[in-house]
């Protein structure tokens, strides 16, 4: 089975490298290369971060595609808003390679909702690329989980039927509003990316944290419509065979072909060969 790993980060940063070791793996696109092709991992979607500047985000085309990112290194947190920002993410949009726009309201501690972000839905709806958010609990404690709630998501998709919507993590742990925002509106998807950390001992981890798995697994089913999930990782987070068989184990088999490979290819639009 091909799979398309449609969440993936690559920080060229030493705390990156350090993570990325400390899961049995090195933060170099040489390595990943190898550990995707033992899996059958066959394209990534590089959820982008740190600069606007186009060259900053030059990535293997047989390998990945890639969101732009808004996160509060663009952003600085609202304070400091880079000067033509809808155009500088049109010249992204413009890109083959770009394949749609990444937010992380919860970091930059701004709504979705604000005024900010409306010509960024409009160009996304206008380029047919998807706007993938941040979504549920954040990585380090400065955040605001207000801004990243699934909630949150619910008022600008309903506002913007014509912009297609990632909620990335499904919202975790906000998982029954996480369902209750894809059930409601047609125009957002959702990827099972960064439910673990590192690489876990599955047997025991679905013994330990029945309550929790058996949660996660309701509410995907209560959506009742697989077409609306894609597989992702969160690279360099997670040991990536590790995290394979975790959403394996989470996902009924007769699913399994499309959520690991045919959602993220329909969704950010790649253009695989099933």
């Amino acid at each position: 089975m091909k799979i398309i790993d449609a969440h993936l980060h690559l920080f060229p940063e030493p705390w990156a490298d350090e993570v990325a070791r400390g899961v049995g793996h090195e933060n170099t696109v040489e390595h990943l290369r190898l550990a995707y092709g033992e899996l059958g991992i066959v394209h990534g979607v590089v959820m982008g971060n740190r600069s606007l500047e186009t060259d900053r985000h030059d990535y293997p085309a047989d390998l990945f595609h890639y969101c732009v990112g808004l996160d509060r290194m663009v952003l600085d947190e609202g304070r400091n808003i880079p000067a033509d920002l809808p155009g500088r993410v049109e010249e992204h949009l413009k890109r083959d390679n770009c394949c749609g726009v990444k937010l992380y309201p919860g970091y930059n501690r701004i709504w979705l909702s604000d005024p900010l972000y409306s010509p960024i839905y409009d160009l996304a709806a206008r380029y047919d690329k998807p706007v993938a958010v941040h979504m549920g609990l954040t990585a380090h404690p400065r955040a605001h989980l207000k801004y990243s709630h699934p909630l949150a998501l619910d008022e600008v998709a309903a506002d913007h039927p014509a912009t297609r919507f990632v909620m990335c993590h499904f919202g975790n742990p906000f998982l029954a509003d996480a369902a209750a925002v894809l059930e409601k509106n047609p125009n957002v998807c959702a990827d099972l990316s960064g439910l673990l950390d590192g690489p876990v001992a599955l047997d025991a981890y679905f013994a330990r944290q029945r309550a929790y798995v058996d949660q996660l697994r309701g509410w995907m089913e209560y959506v009742e419509d697989w077409s609306r999930f894609l597989f992702g990782t969160d690279f360099p987070g997670v040991d990536v065979a590790n995290y394979v068989e975790f959403i394996r184990r989470l996902v009924p088999e007769e699913h399994h072909h499309a959520v690991f490979f045919d959602n993220a290819n329909r969704v950010y639009q790649l253009g695989l060969k099933a």
